[in-house]
This record gives C-alpha cells, sequence and structure tokens, in this order.
C-alpha cells in the first residue's frame, strides 16, 4: 500500500491538468441578442412562402410598358361601366381587369387604341391592329354601356 503523501501525489498530479483548463478557459458570458441581431428572411431569388401567389388586386398594376391607368389598358381588357356628362361633354367610366375605374376623354389613349368618340350608349374606340398579314392596319371598336356580359339572368 501506498503512503498517504505518495497517493495525495498521484491524485494532484492526476488532476492537476483538469484544474489548469478550467482556470485557462474561463466561461466567456454570451451576448445578448438585439432586435437588429434577429433572424430575417433572405430570398436569395425564391419567393416569401407566406405571400398571397393570387394577389388581393390593390397592388399597382403597370403594363408592359410600365405604364399605369388607362393608358397601360388594352382595348380587349376594357369595359364601360358608365357615361357621364362634365362641362359640355361626355366622359366614360371604364373599368379594367384590376377592378378599378378610369374615367376617359375623347382622344385619350390605351395601349393599343384612342378613344374617337364617346356616346349615350358607349365608346367608339380606334384600335391599331398588330397584324402583319392584316391589310387593314386600324379597325373601329364599339364598347357598349350595356353588353351582353354584363347583363344577369
Amino acid at each position: 500500500m501506498m503512503p498517504r503523501a505518495t497517493a495525495a501525489l498521484v491524485c494532484a498530479v492526476w488532476l492537476l491538468p483538469a484544474v489548469i483548463s478550467a482556470q485557462q478557459t474561463a466561461p466567456v458570458p454570451a451576448p445578448k441578442a438585439t432586435p437588429r441581431d434577429a433572424y430575417t428572411y433572405e430570398p436569395g431569388g425564391r419567393r416569401d412562402p407566406f405571400q398571397n401567389l393570387i394577389g388581393t388586386g390593390a397592388e399597382v398594376r403597370l403594363s408592359a410598358k410600365g405604364v399605369e391607368g388607362p393608358a397601360g389598358l388594352t382595348v380587349g381588357e376594357i369595359s364601360v361601366r358608365g357615361i357621364i356628362q362634365s362641362r359640355g361633354a361626355l366622359v366614360a367610366m371604364v373599368q379594367g381587369p384590376d377592378n378599378k375605374t378610369y374615367l376617359v376623354h375623347q382622344g385619350d389613349k390605351f395601349m393599343d387604341g384612342t378613344v374617337k368618340a364617346i356616346t349615350a350608349q358607349g365608346l367608339v374606340v380606334v384600335q391599331a391592329v398588330n397584324d402583319p398579314l392584316s391589310l387593314v392596319k386600324q379597325r373601329e371598336i364599339r364598347k357598349q354601356l350595356r353588353s351582353a356580359e354584363d347583363v344577369k339572368p
């Protein structure tokens, strides 16, 4: 059997590296999280998974040319919702696919046409035909105030 002094020395030598390493690596307090250090989503070209894919219609609709309002609508997209008289001239209220209503006057332009005349029954638009095989380069479109698609059965 070992004497007590030798046993104590062996224990001290055996535990000494653990005590030294514990003293050298004192615990460092973790930095406190601030609101700017909070997690942020980096899309990296991906869509946000929590955004509605359909859309609400409240977004600003820009045409391919980057134009907002009636100048960004095509003749096929509009429907006449009303005709009003303002300062002696007729003004048409047209509705686009975004369910917004716009006021158009005679001479106002759409993406593919120009308002030729406004009558009490509807709108007359001269549409530019964008067909290279067609001999006709312009055609007259009449958009009626009450069309067959607006009538409910």
